[in-house]
C-alpha cells in the first residue's frame, strides 16, 4: 500500500482523495444508467447511418457537456464529423505490359467517379507476398494515404475478391489505392474504373480536459460506440444491443470523462474519444487519428468488453500489444498496492492489438493499447443478440473502471511517458 500512497502523493493527489472521488464519480448507479441507457432497445444496435446511433451520439455528447469538458476543434459542438463515400462500381478495364489484364484480378479502391492510372501516374508500388496477412497488410496499405499499385502474390488468388471489402466505405481522402493479382513488377500498365460515388457523414463524440501545464501533450481515453444494429431474429430478438461492445467501453470514458474533471489536476490534457464505424472498417479513430501529430499523443487507454469478468476473476484485466511498448509496465505500477491487477493479453492468436481502434494510433507510433476483460475464447454471447444489459457484470465493470482511472495516474500526471511503438515491426 506504501507504494501506492507513494504513487498518488507524487501525482499531487492525496490517496483519501482519489479514494473519494473515485467512490463519488465512478459508483455503480452511474454506470449502470449510462451503460443501460446506450444498450437500451431504442438505441437499435447503434448501426453506423442509423437513427440509433444518432441517438447514442447526442446522449453522449450531452454526457460531456453536463462533465463540463470542451469542445474539439473544428468540431459541431462535441461531434466530430466527417464523410464517408460509398462507391458502387460500374465498370472498367486493365492492360498489363500491354496485354488485357482481367477484370477480376484487379481491386481499385477510390473516391473518383472516374478513375485512371498507368505506368507514369507515379504510384508507389508494394507488395503483398506468400505467407503474410493479407488483410492486414491490406489494411494497412489503404490507410496510408498513399497512391499506391499493390502487387498481390497469386498465392491469394481464392481470397482477392474480398479485398473489396474495403470499398464498402471509404474515407474521403486523396489517396487511391490499387491491387492487382500479380507476381512481377509491370513495365507498363492501364487501369480504368468508374464508380457511382454517394456520400454520407459519420460523427466521433469528443471532449477535451485541458493540462495544466502540459497543454500540447495528449493522452486518448477512447471506446467505439456503434455495433451491429438490427438483424436476423434470434428467439424473438434481432436487436443486436452491444452491451459489452462496446457501449462498456464507451461508458467507462464517460465515467473516466466525469472522474477527471472532479479531480481538476491534470498535468497533460486529456482527449476522450467515442469512435464511430469500429465494426466497419475503423473510419472513426482513422479520422481522428489525422486531427492530431502523433508526436503530442503520449499514451491511448483504449477500452473494449470490460462488462464480464476475465479468465483471472474480479478486479482484473488485460492489455493488448503488451510488448510493443512499455506503457503496460507502466500501469502495472501504477496499480502496485490496491486490489486491481492488469495483465498480458492471454489471447495473442486472436491478435486482438489489430481488431480495435487502438491500432490505428499505433501505426503513428502512439503507444496505444486496448484494456479489456473479455474472455474472448468462450465469450458466448459476443456478436449477438443476447449481448444485453442483464448479462453484464456491473459492480466488477464499475471497479475496472477506477481501476483504469487509477492505472492511467502518473502518466496523465506528466511523470511517465510510455516507450513509442516501433511501427517497422508492426504486421
Amino acid at each position: 500500500m506504501r507504494k501506492i500512497f507513494s504513487l498518488l502523493f507524487a501525482a499531487g493527489i492525496c490517496p483519501g482523495a482519489f479514494a473519494q472521488i473515485a467512490g463519488d464519480v465512478i459508483n455503480i448507479n452511474e454506470v449502470s444508467r449510462i451503460e443501460k441507457t446506450l444498450s437500451a432497445d431504442d438505441m437499435e444496435g447503434r448501426a453506423v447511418f442509423s437513427a440509433g446511433i444518432g441517438k447514442a451520439a447526442a446522449f453522449i455528447a450531452d454526457e460531456f457537456r453536463k462533465a463540463g469538458l470542451q469542445t474539439p476543434p473544428k468540431g459541431d459542438g462535441y461531434l466530430q464529423t466527417f464523410t464517408v463515400l460509398k462507391p458502387k462500381y460500374l465498370g472498367g478495364s486493365a492492360t498489363v505490359n500491354g496485354k488485357a489484364f482481367d477484370e477480376k484480378n484487379v481491386v481499385v479502391i477510390t473516391g473518383e467517379p472516374d478513375f485512371s492510372i498507368n505506368e507514369k501516374s507515379g504510384y508507389e508500388i508494394v507488395r503483398i507476398g506468400k505467407g503474410t496477412q493479407l488483410f492486414a497488410d491490406a489494411f494497412g496499405i489503404v490507410s496510408s494515404g498513399k497512391n499506391k499499385l499493390v502487387l498481390v502474390d497469386t498465392s491469394f488468388s481464392k481470397n482477392f475478391q474480398r479485398l473489396t471489402y474495403f470499398k464498402r466505405e471509404l474515407l474521403e481522402a486523396k489517396s487511391n489505392t490499387v491491387f492487382l493479382l500479380a507476381d512481377e513488377v509491370p513495365s507498363t500498365f492501364e487501369i480504368r474504373a468508374k464508380h457511382e460515388i454517394t456520400k454520407s457523414t459519420l460523427s466521433n463524440v469528443v471532449g477535451i480536459l485541458p493540462g495544466k501545464s502540459k497543454k500540447d501533450e495528449f493522452v486518448i481515453f477512447s471506446g467505439h460506440y456503434d455495433h451491429l444494429g438490427i438483424g436476423k431474429p434470434l428467439n424473438g430478438d434481432s436487436i443486436y444491443n452491444g452491451a459489452n461492445d462496446d457501449a462498456a467501453g464507451t461508458t467507462a470514458v464517460v465515467m473516466l470523462a466525469k472522474y477527471f474533471k472532479a479531480l481538476n489536476n491534470n498535468e497533460r490534457t486529456i482527449i476522450f474519444a467515442a469512435f464511430t464505424a469500429e465494426e466497419t472498417g475503423g473510419f472513426g479513430s482513422r479520422y481522428f487519428s489525422m486531427q492530431f501529430e502523433p508526436a503530442k499523443v503520449k499514451a491511448m487507454f483504449n477500452i473494449e468488453m470490460i462488462g464480464t469478468e476475465s479468465k483471472w476473476g474480479t478486479n482484473s484485466a488485460y492489455i493488448t500489444g503488451y510488448e510493443k511498448s512499455d506503457m503496460g509496465k507502466i500501469l502495472e505500477k501504477n496499480l502496485q498496492g490496491s486490489v486491481f491487477k492488469f495483465f498480458p493479453d492471454p489471447y495473442p492468436d486472436q491478435q486482438l492489438f489489430y481488431r480495435s481502434d487502438n491500432a490505428t494510433l499505433a501505426r503513428l507510433g502512439v503507444p496505444a493499447h486496448t484494456i479489456s476483460t473479455s474472455k474472448m475464447d468462450s465469450e458466448k454471447f459476443y456478436h449477438t443478440a443476447d449481448d444485453e444489459f442483464e448479462t453484464l457484470d456491473m459492480k466488477n465493470m464499475t471497479e475496472i473502471i477506477k481501476a483504469i482511472a487509477l492505472s492511467s495516474t502518473s502518466i496523465v500526471a506528466g511523470t511517465d511517458t510510455p516507450s513509442r511503438v516501433d511501427t517497422n515491426a508492426l504486421r
